[in-house]
């Protein structure tokens, strides 16, 4: 099935409710919508293909908009398979059908398809421009958002922005869910990095009269746009959504487990407005990560282990580090039987990120949780709320 945007641009997506890793890591339990429109003018185009395991809807769905006719040109805005998958199929089946991309995408090309597209190919620059009658596209390159070929394009006509992966979010879109929840955590795992590239994306677009967003994942967007792109605005400069606190443990026995529990009661009472627990073992490590980014302070809280620290906060700090982690001011809790060594080698991780500031005490746990260490957290709490 399809749908009108406008009176002349189509939307030709497909919802995949069959996968069950997103890039395969990211938990998707309402599925992914991959999302495909057409221009219709005295010239057609097509924007952007989909994964190539629903590759057989997605041509249904272009067919019954084309009625009969041959689209003159393929826009694609970047060459992830999930949107770039079914380019070789379409190829095959509308020959005549020129492709339009940007230079290094261009270059990309025959890494995904080898030799095997023999369609003309136009590789465009920023700026360029591209006429289907009615309808001008300009061509706006957004390098590392999140691949480095990537462009968007905007039709003046409708005052539509194709957004590739920007203004994305997890889930289908026969499903009904909230859009910041999962368009936060799409944003902080998949372009989370990128955030200056994000920034720049963002100048360029406020030059641009935009009444639709029209993204490659997730809703297409047309109320309240200053909604979306204040979102985005945060995010991407890595200030806090949220005043909250998000207490991320990893516990070996449950001892560690049962003092961040204390320690949420206790910041509680001192006044903190939201304390969010997250057990790195068990729950979704993206859905903690977005909550990190999300809350302006975080408590680590982690067993010592093999002179360490327990693996999964170790691997949750590393992914943290990876996606540009930044501006936040944190607490670190440890616990050790006999020599206690999860404190340094989170400190140790911390201090690689920008602008952390761990605040004192360090509260050391000796196997279960003591007196003192409740004084110790009333400490904490009221350092790390002030």
């Amino acid at each position: 099935m399809y749908k009108k945007v406008t009176d002349t641009i189509y939307y030709i997506g497909v919802n995949d409710h069959d996968i069950d890793l997103f890039e395969g890591q990211y938990v998707v339990p309402n599925g992914m919508a991959y999302n495909s429109y057409v221009i219709k003018d005295e010239k057609i185009a097509v924007m952007d293909t989909v994964d190539i395991r629903k590759a057989d809807e997605w041509l249904t769905n272009l067919d019954e908009v084309l009625e009969g006719k041959t689209p003159d040109y393929l826009v694609v805005t970047h060459l992830e398979p999930d949107h770039a998958g079914s380019i070789k199929v379409f190829c095959d089946t509308y020959p005549e059908t020129a492709l339009v991309m940007t230079m290094k995408a261009k270059a990309m090309l025959p890494q995904f398809f080898g030799n095997n597209i023999k369609n003309a190919c136009r590789g465009v620059v920023e700026g360029e421009t591209l006429s289907l009658g009615a309808h001008t596209l300009t061509f706006v390159t957004a390098p590392m958002v999140h691949w480095p070929e990537v462009m968007v394009a905007y039709d003046s006509c409708d005052k539509v922005l194709f957004a590739a992966d920007a203004f994305g979010k997890f889930g289908a879109l026969d499903m009904e869910e909230d859009w910041t929840c999962e368009a936060r955590r799409y944003y902080f795992n998949i372009v989370g990095k990128y955030g200056a590239q994000v920034q720049a994306l963002l100048k360029k677009a406020a030059t641009l009269d935009i009444q639709i967003i029209c993204p490659l994942h997730g809703p297409i967007l047309s109320e309240n746009l200053g909604f979306y792109l204040d979102k985005y605005n945060t995010w991407s400069s890595y200030q806090a959504e949220d005043d909250g606190i998000l207490i991320a443990v990893a516990s070996i026995y449950g001892n560690t487990m049962k003092a961040a529990k204390k320690l949420a009661e206790i910041l509680t009472d001192a006044g903190a407005k939201k304390v969010v627990i997250t057990d790195l073992a068990r729950d979704d490590s993206a859905e903690a990560l977005e909550d990190a980014f999300r809350y302006d302070k975080v408590v680590f809280a982690a067993s010592s282990y093999d002179a360490g620290v327990f693996p999964f906060m170790e691997e949750f700090l590393h992914h943290l580090k990876a996606k540009n982690y930044q501006k936040r001011k944190v607490a670190l809790v440890e616990n050790g039987s006999w020599g206690p060594t999860a404190a340094k080698t989170m400190r140790a991780i911390l201090e690689q990120m920008k602008d952390i500031t761990i605040v004192d005490p360090i509260v050391t746990i000796k196997s279960t949780m003591s007196d003192q260490n409740i004084e110790e957290f009333k400490i904490l709490a009221e350092n790390l709320l002030n």
